[in-house]
């Protein structure tokens, strides 16, 4: 009950007091309209919860739904650059409050003080917002884009951003690569974060992590004598490896180095996707480089007494439920599709749709995340049925914290994913149970 109560004073906190205060600092309101700052935000994330490609029309119903009689016509003419500005900064504010869960009850997840998968996506935008969302150019001229950056501790679900940067920004450039997390807690990063002087700096602090080895870096044994890596690891065959290494010219770090044959089917792929990437950068591909994806190499810094070999494998697949809400962004939000070529109208839509997706996670921590079996794109469809009975309860804490009540208690009861005998479920291996 107390944490529904949070959420619920956390959502009129963002909607109504801040959006209301920043409409009047951004300049979308300068003096009193019935669609106040509040309102129309509130009009944007629940009409987008509901549905997804929203027209005006349907959002002009949202308004209605929210206390707000505006045509479609008037509600167009709202989306403004001041419009994008207060979006923006609502968002801002949602990613600031803290919300989460007590801890999955899995096993190995409890062998770390918290579980951090992080990453990015990049949403593509139109040219003409180049100059807000810089893209990365390319033979085609200017290009616009949006990159998404995310800390989601998998073992408590608390969900830091997502941060908004250019797209054109690397990921080593990320607000949360560098951040220290506590002692015992375990950090699990893309290739695309992958920096030695980080992992040099989180192993002085006490801070374990585990990432695939980026291929060139220099492995080196004990003793101090460099590896040949790559014919080093084919003379082992097919045996998996689990060997004490240091790691980097000048670091020297010293951690596991993990390494296990790939199916053929896996090399295949990652061949695609190594030529898909080197025709797009326009470089030549290596044999040694094509070779390299035959093995799958991890180095990590826990000991072995705590993390066995095929441990480290399930939690390295963990990182893969990142890529999953980012999924569950795309296919379920929408947020890299839009109706309008107004450039205004795209980022409120981008923005209040980021607002809506926030929610969403915040109402999955309460009911489902201590559920090992837990749905979060059947919770996704389950909240959309509930955004009109949320936008008509919004303004009254105890009528919205009792819809809060119920929409939790509907997905903690249709919400979970079924076993699988093939391919078995992220929960089924953390479980044991595959």
């Amino acid at each position: 009950m107390e944490s529904i109560v949070q959420i619920a004073q956390a959502m009129q906190r963002v909607l109504m007091e801040r959006a209301d205060a920043l409409a009047h600092e951004v300049g979308f309101v300068q003096r009193t309209r019935k669609l106040s700052g509040s309102r129309f935000m509130q009009t944007l994330v629940w009409g987008f919860q509901a549905t997804p490609a929203a027209s005006y029309t349907d959002l002009s119903q949202s308004a209605a739904t929210v206390g707000v009689e505006i045509t479609s016509q008037g509600l167009e003419q709202r989306f403004t650059p001041q419009a994008a500005c207060l979006a923006k900064r609502v968002l801002e504010c949602a990613v600031e409050e803290v919300i989460s869960s007590r801890p999955a009850a899995t096993v190995l997840l409890q062998r770390f003080n918290g579980v951090h998968l992080r990453d990015s996506t990049v949403i593509s935008l139109p040219a003409c917002l180049a100059g807000v969302w810089p893209g990365v150019g390319g033979s085609r001229g200017e290009s616009a884009a949006l990159k998404l950056q995310v800390d989601l501790d998998w073992r408590s679900g608390q969900l830091q951003g997502p941060v908004l940067q250019s797209g054109r920004t690397h990921d080593t450039h990320s607000p949360f690569h560098g951040q220290e997390l506590p002692p015992g807690a375990l950090g699990v990063a893309d290739l695309g974060f992958f920096d030695l002087q980080a992992l040099a700096a989180d192993q002085q602090r006490g801070v374990f992590w585990i990432t695939r080895l980026k291929f060139g870096s220099s492995v080196y044994d004990l003793q101090g004598q460099r590896l040949k890596l790559l014919p080093w690891l084919q003379a082992q065959g097919q045996t998996p490896l689990d060997v004490p290494v240091l790691v980097g010219r000048q670091q020297q770090i010293p951690c596991r180095l993990l390494a296990v044959r790939v199916p053929p089917e896996v090399v295949q792929r990652r061949h695609r996707q190594l030529r898909k990437y080197a025709r797009k950068k326009q470089s030549p591909l290596s044999p040694e480089r094509l070779a390299w994806a035959g093995c799958t190499v991890i180095i990590t810094n826990v000991p072995l007494a705590q993390l066995s070999l095929d441990e480290a494998l399930v939690l390295l697949g963990v990182r893969w439920q990142v890529e999953l809400l980012f999924k569950l962004w795309k296919s379920h939000g929408l947020v890299d599709e839009w109706r309008s070529e107004n450039p205004w109208r795209i980022l409120c839509e981008l923005y209040a749709k980021l607002i809506g997706l926030i929610i969403l996670h915040w109402i999955s921590l309460t009911s489902l995340w201590e559920c090992p079996t837990r749905s979060l794109f059947k919770a996704a469809h389950a909240v959309r049925k509930y955004a009109t009975t949320l936008a008509l309860t919004f303004g009254d804490l105890a009528e919205l914290t009792h819809t809060l009540e119920s929409l939790c208690n509907c997905l903690l009861a249709t919400c979970h994913v079924n076993t699988r005998r093939t391919e078995p479920s992220t929960y089924q291996i953390l479980s044991g149970s595959a």
